[in-house]
């Protein structure tokens, strides 16, 4: 998934179809030189739908299609016809795509399973033709009710990452290197911060053929919560995560107060963060000898962690297996 092809917000201007007008049309028949009202109903307009589709990862399709407009419906003529329903306009997204009023902020609904469809904006119905107004003291109705208008706005896709488990840390903590190792991705790795700019997803293979999925969670910084560093925009992506990986490397300052800064900003852009499972890893072992990796170890005795390695292969089995039992506990 690289950094061109995902796209995780879109805003598009969605408009349905107009309904169709009722037809006030009076049955005219060579021997039936006055029958009565047969005027047909018009057609519902089009709805514009939302539909989930579990084979997609990125809103990339919807970049370049800024206007969404569905078919109007087909006005009703003689003999009760009534008049065609505007066809709806089918939006495909990715699972874990949330629909907002881009005005109010409003979240309309949010698409978890494959098929699910929603009504994001909704046709317009058809009028009444003049036959349903026909009585005993009005048996000649020369009228018939118009179509209702077409429903339209400005609309925002955001796609909230579906992953099992989710990396979180600061910039240059190891979590693209994990993936890496860990499953078949290939996200950018350097030595620099913010390598990663977008979300990597990553099918971690275990025992007996079971699998987890992985997401690499760009880097966060102190005040993300604010929108300071990659801030507001990635944060969501950790919402839809099952469990949380916490990733601090060995040559932090302090390892304890950095996963706490981590623990503080998830709270503060979402306090049912922290009702995840969550589980705290401690990158590039390979640096610490045995007695420095049992001082730190003291330092964080209340906080479950584990020591690992991902260049040098040291704990990677038993994370897996960590990360295993916690998903199923």
């Amino acid at each position: 998934m690289s950094g061109s092809n995902f796209v995780d917000y879109v805003k598009i201007f969605c408009r349905s179809g107009r309904g169709g007008a009722g037809s006030a049309h009076f049955r005219r028949e060579k021997y039936i030189p006055k029958g009565g009202p047969d005027g047909g109903d018009g057609g519902r307009g089009g709805h514009v739908i939302v539909k989930g589709n579990a084979q997609m990862w990125t809103l990339l399709h919807l970049k370049f299609r800024k206007h969404i407009f569905a078919e109007h419906g087909g006005c009703g003529s003689g003999a009760r016809s009534s008049g065609k329903d505007g066809a709806d306009e089918y939006l495909e997204v990715p699972l874990g795509t949330v629909a907002k009023d881009a005005e109010t902020g409003e979240v309309l609904f949010e698409i978890t399973e494959d098929g699910e469809e929603q009504i994001l904006k909704q046709g317009g119905r058809g009028g009444l033709g003049n036959w349903n107004f026909k009585s005993a003291t009005n048996q000649t109705p020369r009228y018939s009710q118009p179509g209702e208008d077409e429903k339209e706005g400005w609309c925002i896709l955001e796609l909230k990452v579906l992953a099992d488990v989710g990396l979180v840390g600061f910039p240059n903590a190891g979590k693209s290197t994990l993936l890496s190792v860990v499953s078949a991705a290939k996200p950018e790795i350097a030595d620099y911060p913010f390598t990663t700019l977008v979300p990597n997803l990553g099918i971690v293979s275990y025992r007996d053929d079971r699998s987890f999925c992985m997401a690499d969670i760009p880097g966060i910084i102190e005040g993300a919560h604010e929108g300071k560093g990659l801030g507001l925009r990635f944060l969501r992506h950790i919402e839809r995560n099952s469990m949380l990986l916490f990733m601090v490397p060995a040559d932090a300052d302090n390892i304890r107060d950095e996963y706490f800064v981590l623990l503080n900003e998830l709270e503060k852009f979402n306090p049912e963060l922290l009702d995840k499972q969550r589980f705290l890893v401690i990158t590039k072992c390979d640096m610490l000898d045995e007695e420095l990796m049992a001082e730190m170890a003291q330092e964080i005795e209340d906080i479950p962690h584990m020591f690992i390695s991902s260049v040098a292969r040291i704990g990677i089995v038993e994370l897996k297996d960590k990360i295993w039992n916690i998903l199923n506990e």
